[in-house]
């Protein structure tokens, strides 16, 4: 019988353990390696409280994490949250697990009275978009993003 997934909310005591997945999900958006700058960042997200990280386990192993940060909405006068990194390591996908952890995600968002969620993914990225879709989630028709890169790194 398999394991059940666990998914807490992570704390500074957990970069060890949520590190190497953040390093995974850089690398499948093509960011150089380099698990110490990304350790200190995390950690500094988390004593801030910049971000909320919740990592799934099975048993001892982690398995994933979902990284939301907050911002503001100036019209609607609320808090929303950026779901910014969801990730299941490759050999513990279609599993529920990526399911699971946007579970989490939501409620968490929710528990702080948000108003929504937003997300970005790259558009080549079917696995995640049919994920989001099937879960009730719409690619936003009436506004654009636009971007000025301040930096190249």
């Amino acid at each position: 019988m398999p394991e059940t997934l666990i998914i807490q909310r992570a704390g500074v005591d957990d970069i060890e353990t949520v590190v190497p997945l953040f390093e995974s999900y850089r690398a499948y958006y093509r960011a150089d390696a380099d698990a110490a700058r990304a350790g200190v960042f995390i950690a500094e997200r988390m004593r801030n409280g910049d971000s909320a990280v919740f990592i799934g386990r099975v048993g001892n192993e982690a398995v994933g994490f979902v990284q939301l940060y907050p911002k503001y909405s100036s019209v609607q006068l609320s808090r929303e949250w950026i779901l910014n990194d969801l990730f299941v390591a490759p050999e513990h996908r279609r599993k529920g697990y990526a399911d699971a952890l946007m579970d989490a995600a939501e409620a968490f968002a929710r528990s702080t009275g948000a108003a929504k969620v937003t997300l970005k993914t790259e558009s080549t990225n079917d696995p995640a978009r049919a994920l989001y879709e099937s879960r009730g989630w719409r690619a936003d028709e009436v506004f654009v993003t636009y971007t000025l890169r301040l930096r190249t790194d």
